[in-house]
C-alpha cells in the first residue's frame, strides 16, 4: 500500500470518529425525510396487507385450503376476498399521493424558507 492510499484510509477512519457539525443542509434533509416517511411507511404497510389479502383469496380459489378448514364451496368467498385485496392495492397509490401532497403542503413554507437561506449563503 503506497503512502497516498494509507493517508486516504486513515482520513476515512478518522472521519468516522469525529463529530460532524449540524448544517442547514442536514436540517433540510431531515425535514424532507419527515415529510416523506409517513407516506412511504403507509404505502408499504398497506400494500403488503393488500397483497396478503389478495393472495389469500387466490389461495382459497386455487387450492384445497378451504376444504381443510371446513369450507365446502371456496370459489365465491375466494373471489370476494381476492377482489377486496385487489381494490386495496389499486387505491394504495392514490392514497399515498394524497398523503404526500398534504404533508408537502404542510411543510412547504419551512422547506422553502430553509432552502432560500441555504441558496443565499452559497
Amino acid at each position: 500500500m503506497n503512502r497516498n492510499d494509507q493517508e486516504f484510509l486513515v482520513q476515512k477512519i478518522r472521519t468516522q470518529y469525529t463529530e460532524k457539525e449540524h448544517t442547514r443542509l442536514d436540517e433540510l434533509k431531515e425535514l424532507d425525510t419527515k415529510v416523506k416517511r409517513p407516506a412511504n411507511v403507509f404505502a408499504y404497510v398497506f400494500g403488503s396487507i393488500s397483497a396478503i389479502i389478495m393472495g389469500s383469496g387466490m389461495s382459497l380459489v386455487m387450492t384445497d385450503i378451504g376444504s381443510s378448514i371446513g369450507m365446502e364451496d371456496t370459489m365465491v368467498p375466494g373471489i370476494v376476498i381476492g377482489v377486496v385485496g385487489m381494490l386495496m392495492a389499486i387505491v394504495n397509490y392514490p392514497i399515498y399521493k394524497k398523503m404526500l401532497a398534504s404533508r408537502r403542503k404542510k411543510y412547504a413554507d419551512k422547506i422553502m424558507e430553509l432552502s432560500d437561506k441555504i441558496m443565499s449563503n452559497q
